[in-house]
This record gives C-alpha cells, sequence and structure tokens, in this order.
C-alpha cells in the first residue's frame, strides 16, 4: 500500500505573504472564460466555509483542471497524494490576493479578508499555530 501524504493542517492561521503585492484582499477572477487555480479554490472555500478540507480543495481543483471523471476521482486522488503536493501556504489566495486561511481542528478550511476583523483577531490567536504563506520572491 502507498504512503499518503496531506497539506491539511489543524487550528492553523495561514498569514497573507511578507510580499503580496496587495493591501486590501482581492477576489480572484476566471481568465478567458476559465477558472484560475485562485478562483476555482476562491470559489470552493468561500462557498462552503469549514466544509473542505486543504486536501479536499488542493484535489478538487486539480481535479477539474485535469478533467478527471467523477468515477475516476477516487483512484486519481490516491495516486494524488501517494506524492506530497503544494499546501495552501503557496496558494495564490495567501499569496497574491491576500487572503488569510484558517484550519479548524477537524483541517476544514475558511478564508478571510487581509482587512477584515477577523484576520485581524486570528493574527492575535496565541491558542493556533501561525504560518506565513509561501513569497513570491526569493529573500536577497
Amino acid at each position: 500500500m502507498k504512503s499518503s501524504h496531506t497539506t491539511n493542517y489543524c487550528d492553523t492561521f495561514i498569514e497573507v505573504a511578507d510580499d503580496c503585492p496587495v493591501s486590501k484582499s482581492e477576489v480572484p477572477m476566471d481568465k478567458n472564460g476559465n477558472k484560475t487555480i485562485a478562483s476555482a479554490q476562491y470559489e470552493m472555500i468561500s462557498k462552503s466555509p469549514y466544509t473542505f478540507t486543504s486536501d479536499d480543495v488542493i484535489f478538487a481543483v486539480f481535479a477539474q483542471r485535469n478533467n478527471i471523471a467523477k468515477k475516476d476521482q477516487k483512484m486519481a486522488r490516491e495516486e494524488f497524494f501517494s506524492k506530497g503536493q503544494a499546501c495552501l501556504r503557496s496558494s495564490p489566495l495567501t499569496k497574491r490576493y491576500g487572503f488569510g486561511i484558517h484550519s479548524k481542528a477537524d483541517g476544514k478550511v475558511a478564508l478571510y479578508a487581509m482587512e477584515s476583523a477577523r484576520y485581524k483577531k486570528f493574527m492575535l490567536d496565541k491558542d493556533i499555530k501561525h504560518l506565513k504563506a509561501m513569497r513570491s520572491e526569493r529573500v536577497k
């Protein structure tokens, strides 16, 4: 049996990247009528906060972008997570669009705009783990 990797965090807040180019969150738009990774992740998480784990979101977007049929998704997900995958710290939502991502104890996630009161409250919460989103540029 293959080992399974995960991108899930529990009781964690992913803060906006230090080099995020916006000072206020922006909703990612589709490009040429197609979902981008950012717009697909945003739609899934914002429409159903605390419903999906990071693994659910990352795989669903992968499956959608690669046209994986519903009937093939169980096996495709096992294969997908048999190797390590980038977590939501590398999501364009946290790196480019100004959203923090909170995961509850069960790993289910929700988005918070960087200018919101909830984002500020999470930033001060010492009872959860804090991680920074990955920078887009290397520190020189």
